[in-house]
C-alpha cells in the first residue's frame, strides 16, 4: 500500500460546468491549478462539492483526468461510494487504476445501515483494495447514518483506512474520535467552521469548501492553528466566518458555485435537481469576498 499522510488543507474541489451543463475542462483545470499554487497540500475530487452525484461515470473519469494533470503533484483523494458494498467496491478499483493517491469513502446514503453493517461495509472495501489508502467519511446530515467513534475504532484496524473526515458537527464525538485515535491515523475536519475547535482537540487538518474561493487564508488558519496559536488563529477564524456564513446559506455547493463566478474563477451552472443560488445568497457572499483581501488569481 502507498503511504498517504493526509495534514493541513485540503480542498474539495467544485466541478465547474458550462451554461449548457455540460463539463468546463478548462475550467476545472483552470480552479484546481488555483487552489494547488495558493495554499492547498492535498485535493478532494468528486466529493459532494464537486457534484459527483450528477454525474456520469465518464464523465467523473474526465473529471478525475483533468484533476490528476493539473494537481502539481499533490495528493489527489477521489470521492465514491453510494448505498450499495459491491458498487462501491467497483468503484474504488477503477479509481485505483486511474492513479488516485486515496479514496474518500462516504457512510452509505438512503440505506442507513446498522453500525456493524457500516463496519462490514467499509471493511469490504478495505480488503478488496489493499493498496488504495481509504478515508471514511461520517456526513450524516446527507447520508442519514452517522459513524460512531465505537465503530471506528474497529475500523482502524485496517491497515489501508488511513483517516476519516469527520462532518457530523458533534464537537463531543469529534473529541471522542480524537481522543482515541490510534497512532498513525488522521482526524480531518470536514466543515470549515470546526476546523479551528477540530484542530484544537487533536485533529490534523481540514478538508474545505471555502478553499477553492480563498486557498491562501484557510492555509493560514490551518497552520496557525496547526501550530497551536490558538488565540491568532481565533482572530482569523473571526474573519473568516462571513463567508462561511454566507456558504452554507443553501445547500453545498450551489453558494461555492455563486462564489466562484463572483470571483471570476468559473461560472455558476449546477445540474438539477440542484439550481443556481438566489439573490440574497449571492448578495451575502458579495459581502463577504469583499472582506477578504485574498489573491484569488495565482
Amino acid at each position: 500500500m502507498t503511504t498517504l499522510r493526509l495534514s493541513g488543507l485540503g480542498v474539495a474541489l467544485a466541478t465547474p460546468l458550462l451554461p449548457d451543463g455540460e463539463l468546463d475542462l478548462p475550467g476545472i483545470d483552470r480552479l484546481t491549478r488555483h487552489v494547488a499554487t495558493n495554499g492547498a497540500d492535498f485535493l478532494v475530487a468528486l466529493g459532494s462539492t464537486g457534484e459527483a452525484a450528477t454525474l456520469d461515470d465518464d464523465e467523473r473519469d474526465r473529471v478525475l483526468k483533468t484533476i490528476l494533470a493539473a494537481s502539481r503533484e499533490l495528493p489527489v483523494i477521489v470521492g465514491l461510494g453510494g448505498g450499495a458494498t459491491r458498487a462501491t467496491i467497483r468503484a474504488a478499483e477503477h479509481a485505483l487504476g486511474l492513479g488516485v493517491q486515496g479514496a474518500l469513502v462516504v457512510v452509505p446514503p438512503y440505506t442507513k445501515p446498522t453500525q456493524p453493517g457500516l463496519a462490514a461495509h467499509f471493511e469490504a472495501v478495505a480488503a478488496a483494495t489493499p493498496e488504495l489508502p481509504l478515508v471514511l467519511y461520517n456526513v450524516p446530515s446527507r447520508t442519514g447514518a452517522n459513524l460512531a467513534p465505537a465503530t471506528l475504532q474497529r475500523l482502524w484496524e485496517r491497515q489501508n483506512i488511513v483517516a476519516i473526515k469527520e462532518s457530523s458537527g458533534d464537537l463531543a464525538q469529534i473529541t471522542r474520535i480524537a481522543n482515541d485515535l490510534p497512532a498513525g491515523k488522521t482526524l480531518l475536519a470536514g466543515d470549515d467552521a470546526l476546523a479551528l475547535a477540530t484542530i484544537a482537540v487533536g485533529g490534523h487538518g481540514l478538508v474545505s469548501v471555502a478553499g477553492n474561493l480563498v486557498p491562501g487564508r484557510m492555509q493560514d488558519l490551518v497552520s496557525t492553528a496547526l501550530s497551536n496559536d490558538f488565540v491568532a488563529a481565533r482572530d482569523q477564524l473571526g474573519a473568516l466566518l462571513p463567508l462561511f456564513d454566507a456558504l452554507t446559506l443553501e445547500p453545498n455547493p450551489i453558494p461555492v458555485k455563486t462564489a466562484l463566478e463572483l470571483l471570476g474563477l468559473a461560472g455558476p451552472t449546477l445540474r438539477l435537481p440542484l439550481q443556481n443560488g438566489n439573490v440574497a445568497t449571492r448578495e451575502a457572499l458579495r459581502r463577504a469576498l469583499a472582506h477578504q483581501r485574498e489573491v484569488i488569481h495565482g
